[in-house]
């Protein structure tokens, strides 16, 4: 399988990523262990995840993701098939957030205790901490790197212009640089990507590893009418997508499925997958049979008129 490389990290991967925020949240552990058995086993590396995950679950504290990933990197020995990529910063209660020196040593400490791991592959900050200066954060950073607890670093939730702001100050101070930038990309939600940051990206050479990359479940299918939203927690993220837009984007995705004997899922993650820069997309999956279709996205190529089909039915307002 192609291998793509995160920015200029060195640090090589498959081109699909698999979400973590599922873990101890929609699955339980052992239905974790399953999925991510079945991803490695299938010849995929890159696992996403965050000491936040999963907060919003009631009963939870956050780092229930983390926790049930090192517990299986410690009952499976797969540490070395796998490139962990975690965040810090997204506020876990109290004052536990943002990225100050304190608090980023503070929780990559915590993230290697639950992953059971002596290293982060990459380690990403999870939102803009404007009330910190870039320098500290990158220094705190540029420590840890030396230190040998992570690798590499990444951003998240970042506007353009702060992300080149820190890449002067890297550059600058003579420190690790941000290698990938983990922003919202789908077929529905273009338009923000492709104007501010990709230009970003492709010039500095920064990797693209896309969150919501099936757009909450839109570009599954699965959602089709306002009686569909029941379906799912995430239904009522949704809603907004019904409209004309969104129904032509469903009926390419329809078309070109067909035409290839796969998922729609599949389609819509060949196309991230097809766009220059890209590094990879994450999704979830919560059972083997979801898993197993997501997975077909890495064995597609996706023909100029299927592109051209999909870019036409998504395009955006340009003017």
């Amino acid at each position: 399988m192609e291998k793509r490389e995160i920015g200029t990290s060195g640090i090589k991967v498959a081109p699909f990523s698999l979400g973590g925020n599922v873990f101890g949240w929609t699955i339980n552990e052992l239905e974790s262990y399953n999925i991510l058995d079945g991803f490695v086993d299938a010849g995929l590396d890159l696992l996403d995840t965050a000491d936040v995950y999963s907060t919003w679950v009631p009963g939870n504290k956050g780092g229930e993701s983390e926790t049930i990933i090192g517990n299986w990197l410690k009952k499976s020995g797969k540490r070395d098939k796998v490139t962990i990529a975690t965040k810090v910063g997204k506020p876990m209660g109290g004052d536990k957030k943002g990225l100050s020196k304190k608090y980023i040593t503070e929780a990559v400490e915590a993230s290697l205790k639950r992953l059971q791991t002596d290293y982060i592959d990459l380690y990403q900050s999870h939102e803009d901490d404007k009330d910190t200066p870039l320098l500290e954060t990158l220094e705190t950073f540029n420590e840890l790197v030396k230190q040998g607890k992570i690798k590499a670093i990444g951003a998240s939730n970042i506007s353009g212009e702060r992300l080149k702001e820190a890449l002067k100050v890297s550059k600058e101070h003579g420190l690790v640089a941000y290698q990938c930038l983990q922003p919202e990309y789908n077929l529905y939600a273009r338009e923000q990507y492709e104007k501010e940051y990709e230009p970003v990206c492709r010039e500095r050479n920064i990797g693209v590893i896309s969150y919501y990359s099936l757009a909450s479940g839109f570009l599954t299918g699965k959602y089709r009418s306002e009686n569909d939203l029941s379906q799912s927690s995430r239904g009522a993220g949704v809603k907004k997508m019904l409209n004309p837009r969104g129904y032509k984007i469903l009926a390419a995705l329809d078309k070109v499925a067909v035409e290839m004997e796969v998922s729609q899922a599949a389609i819509a993650l060949a196309w991230i997958m097809a766009r220059p820069g890209i590094t990879a997309p994450i999704a979830s999956a919560t059972t083997i049979k979801q898993l197993n279709e997501l997975i077909k996205s890495t064995q597609i190529n996706l023909s100029s008129d299927a592109v051209d089909l999909l870019n036409s039915a998504s395009k955006y307002n340009t003017i």
